[in-house]
């Protein structure tokens, strides 16, 4: 009588249980297609906004618009800070860019989304070579980390600079993205 009792206890238990958990519902092409462009969006720290203005870029340009809006999103100055280890995060890098501590070619850039181009030299502003902290808390921690400089960028860790060698072609993403899962989302 007793493990009876304990059985339907049991089983009342395991009911409360599976009440609460969401059941798999298979996502529509629109729901996969959406996800993956959110998934993008969260990658490189963008609004929908600054994204359709990426996408509408990219399907100006010759090519395949998924590779070019892959090929923009990694040219974006907040991007190449990070795959140059002169930040810890994409977050890191936009603040860095927005504080004025990154230089393009010389001049003081402020703006995260500011387009590379080829041959442009990305360093650091002298006030913040002079920080001494900041160095060693932040970039000369990233650079002695092993992670490898994506090809299409040179990486100066005496002077703490890139340099952009060539564009970013497909190849060179190494994130899980289905480019054309979001051209067709934008394509409707």
């Amino acid at each position: 009588m007793e493990k009876l009792k304990k059985d339907q206890e049991k089983g009342q238990q395991d009911n409360k249980a599976g009440a609460g958990k969401k059941r798999g519902k298979k996502l529509s092409g629109y729901g996969i297609q959406l996800k993956e462009k959110q998934k993008v969006k969260e990658i490189y720290g963008m609004r929908e906004r600054q994204f359709k203005r990426f996408f509408d870029l990219a399907t100006k340009s010759e090519g395949g618009a998924g590779e070019n809006l892959l090929s923009l999103l990694e040219r974006r100055l907040d991007n190449v800070v990070y795959r140059l280890k002169l930040a810890v995060t994409r977050t890191q890098a936009r603040q860095i860019i927005v504080h004025g501590h990154v230089l393009v070619n010389g001049k003081k850039v402020s703006s995260p989304s500011f387009l590379i181009g080829v041959n442009d030299k990305i360093s650091l502003a002298d006030k913040v070579a002079k920080k001494d902290k900041f160095l060693e808390q932040v970039i000369d921690k990233r650079l002695s980390i092993g992670i490898k400089v994506p090809e299409w960028l040179e990486l100066n860790k005496q002077n703490r600079d890139g340099l952009v060698l060539r564009f970013p072609v497909r190849s060179d993403i190494q994130a899980p993205i289905e480019e054309h899962l979001i051209v067709e989302l934008y394509s409707k």
